[in-house]
């Protein structure tokens, strides 16, 4: 069997197909990842197909005009703005999907980024297809809008916030959408049908976020599916040599996040280890970091699940899945979000134990990441909690639900779940 993988968005959200989809491949199948051609080597390396997608400006939506610059408190472009430019662009990401599905695949699976789009093409083509989501996105009395940092506003407030989330989403991706049915010849009956029933799988743990009991039938949490890990792979001498110069040091990372100004960021950072009496190291990612110390070493890109098992505690800016992957090492964390569903994750964390509360960006000091380190890492109840949490994950197999769901849908072969 073809499998098609289509995602768009930060390293965050490749990287975890690429771990599903060598699932996917173990079990005998062909699996092609359709993204950013900046993902092309990663996909790639970890023994996929790859299909580009002219997706990269869409991917900088956040990151600042060029894609390496925010404001200069790290904040994304306005609501606005960013529905501005997916509706601009959403005739040609329509017309790259549908050129991608008609590859020769015979089951398409598509990420939250995408799926608006996908499922039009998906009817259209006739092709059986499914959601991989990577983040709670259907409305629910249990917990607002995801993207959106927004206390619980009760059970009726939570649903209809959840709604309007949906609303957006639909208006931002409203001329492609258009484009795909007057193409493809798909009536508004035809795609309301296929929506109502569209099966959709979500890839975190039934433990971090339990199945809203109000979601319809074929939304599922499948659990998390893990990035693929390149074999063999062990530190080079440098951080080799300091994480065994002394105890644990923490971890300091904001992956895709472009900070505004790197350099005072990373004094803050600097002075709150010194102030909690702590070895860093400090991951510099897009967001530049870079932190001088004889406790801190500045690190480029590192796999987090061989990382992570070795620090003390992690402090992140609690994407979906830099969050998941502090969980499955069974460390403590101080998450510090920035935008969109990042707050929600960090939230979670702290509901699980793990965490004694999230630091908003906007008010992060060095003396309050400080005392949250040393709050995190001192209190024996957050790395208890933590690796409790990891070992409940381990047990899972997120990937192995989805495989099973997958060759289910392509022996009905009709794709209407």
């Amino acid at each position: 069997m073809h499998i098609l993988i289509a995602t768009a968005g930060s390293h965050g959200d490749v990287a975890p197909y690429t771990g599903l989809g060598s699932r996917l491949q173990e079990a005998g199948h062909t699996v092609v990842m359709a993204t950013h051609t900046r993902s092309a080597v990663h996909v790639r390396r970890s023994g996929l197909g790859f299909h580009p997608l002219p997706l990269d400006r869409y991917a900088t939506v956040g990151a600042g005009p060029d894609g390496q610059g925010g404001s200069s408190h790290g904040t994304m472009p306005s609501k606005t703005e960013q529905i501005k430019l997916a509706r601009e662009l959403a005739p040609k990401m329509a017309d790259a999907l549908v050129e991608a599905c008609t590859s020769g695949a015979d089951v398409v699976l598509f990420s939250s980024s995408l799926a608006p789009l996908g499922v039009v093409a998906a009817e259209g083509l006739r092709l059986p297809s499914a959601g991989v989501f990577l983040q709670p996105l259907a409305p629910t009395r249990e917990f607002p809008p995801v993207i959106f940092d927004l206390p619980s506003l009760g059970p009726f407030g939570n649903r209809a916030a959840g709604r309007c989330a949906l609303s957006l989403l639909d208006r931002a991706f409203a001329p492609g959408i258009k484009h795909l049915q007057r193409q493809l010849s798909v009536t508004p009956g035809a795609l309301a049908r296929r929506k109502a029933t569209w099966p959709v799988h979500h890839g975190f743990s039934p433990v971090v976020v339990p199945r809203p009991v109000d979601w319809r039938p074929g939304m599922e949490v499948a659990g998390y599916w893990w990035p693929w890990e390149a074999p063999g792979w062990a530190p080079d001498s440098r951080l080799a040599d300091f994480l065994d110069a002394g105890p644990p040091p923490v971890y300091v990372g904001f992956g895709s996040m472009a900070l505004g100004d790197p350099e005072r960021f990373g004094r803050l950072v600097g002075r709150a280890l010194r102030l909690a009496g702590m070895r860093g190291v400090v991951q510099t990612a897009w967001a530049g970091l870079s932190v001088d110390g004889d406790d801190v070493l500045t690190v480029g890109e590192v796999p987090h699940a061989r990382l992570f098992p070795r620090m003390a505690a992690v402090v992140h800016h609690a994407g979906a899945g830099t969050t998941a992957a502090g969980m499955r090492a069974g460390v403590p964390a101080v998450p510090v979000p920035l935008m969109l569903d990042q707050s929600f994750w960090a939230s979670r964390l702290t509901a699980l134990g793990v965490s004694p509360g999230r630091i908003p960006f906007r008010q992060l000091s060095a003396e309050r990441l400080a005392a949250a380190l040393r709050k995190a890492v001192e209190e024996p109840r957050y790395g208890h909690r933590a690796r409790q949490l990891a070992a409940l994950l381990d047990a899972e197999d997120g990937a192995g639900r989805v495989l099973t769901a997958v060759e289910r849908l392509a022996e009905r072969g009709s794709g209407k779940a």
